[in-house]
């Protein structure tokens, strides 16, 4: 016991000494001295130099770094560029017809949950009238920004990607089977939700669309709802699942500017077989619009392969 009594007294004096030690080393620092020797107990205490070089210093955070980075966040501009009356007028208007093309979509919903398909199919009209025009009047008044295209994405995806199809499965009912409906028009959900997220990260292209875009897919299944196409049951659920895996193709289609700018006598054949038969009319520009994609193809893929030979 005097042994064990002896090391333990021994132990608490070694840590006595080294407390003083360190706080006469650390009294040294602050009086910029450095000590010529070597603590008696435990190994030699870097110096002040060597403890800076060795231990980066951070800046200091607080709660006025804190402050001022949320007021930096605050502080970015929904609109780039200059920020004048004109041009946020300009960009609230741009915005409004966005939420107004949303606005319609959930207004197709709340239509189609009640049974006015009609009038359900007539808000999807319009919403893809919204649409075009919020793009179009973005480029025109040069307000377009990041935040703007967003906006559209998430409109488009609740007002083609989901109203679209509760719309269609509305038209759908009584005449197929609930489970096909259900199945074709999720389908529509889904590559709609997969075409606008890769659109959104793909380079663009100023004469073709990487697949069927998600507009002019919301207006051909408007329009079949509002015409009524004289179809089975499992030709429309077909269509509809066609005209879903098209969105998310790799097929180029053409931009509607390339075609508006076709020689005039190419719409004769439709204007005529509109004012004949605007059903069948119909039926057939968008079965060729939908077939034009995989020729573009095959030609593109001939063309490449005729040059790679002829290297």
């Amino acid at each position: 016991m005097r042994r064990g009594g002896t090391i333990a007294r021994q132990a608490l004096l070694v840590r006595v000494g080294r407390r003083g030690d360190s706080s006469a080393r650390a009294a040294m620092m602050r009086s910029d001295h450095v000590p010529s020797a070597p603590a008696p107990f435990g190994p030699t205490s870097p110096t002040a130099a060597e403890i800076t070089a060795a231990v980066p210093v951070s800046p200091a955070v607080g709660p006025s770094s804190a402050v001022d980075a949320d007021a930096q966040g605050m502080t970015i501009p929904l609109l780039p560029g200059e920020r004048t009356t004109a041009r946020q007028v300009k960009f609230l208007v741009v915005n409004a017809c966005t939420l107004a093309s949303l606005t319609l979509g959930l207004m197709a919903i709340f239509l189609a949950m009640q049974g006015e398909i009609q009038n359900a199919a007539f808000c999807l009209i319009a919403c893809v009238g919204f649409d075009g025009l919020d793009g179009a009047l973005a480029r025109r008044f040069g307000v377009s920004s990041p935040f703007g295209a967003q906006m559209d994405s998430l409109a488009d995806m609740c007002s083609f990607g989901l109203a679209a199809p509760v719309v269609v499965y509305a038209s759908l009912a009584g005449t197929v089977s609930t489970t096909a409906a259900a199945v074709a028009c999720a389908l529509v959900a889904a590559c709609a939700a997969i075409r606008l997220a890769r659109f959104n990260v793909s380079p663009k292209d100023g004469r073709f669309f990487c697949g069927v875009p998600t507009t002019m897919a919301a207006a051909v299944l408007a329009v079949t709802v509002l015409i009524g196409l004289p179809a089975p049951g499992w030709v429309q659920v077909t269509g509809v699942a066609v005209l879903a895996v098209a969105m998310v193709s790799s097929f180029p289609y053409a931009k509607l500017a390339r075609l508006i700018k076709l020689p005039p006598w190419l719409w004769l054949a439709p204007i005529i077989g509109a004012l004949v038969n605007p059903r069948l009319t119909f039926a057939l520009v968008v079965a060729g619009y939908l077939i034009s994609g995989p020729l573009l193809w095959l030609r593109e893929r001939r063309a490449a392969q005729g040059i790679s030979r002829a290297a």
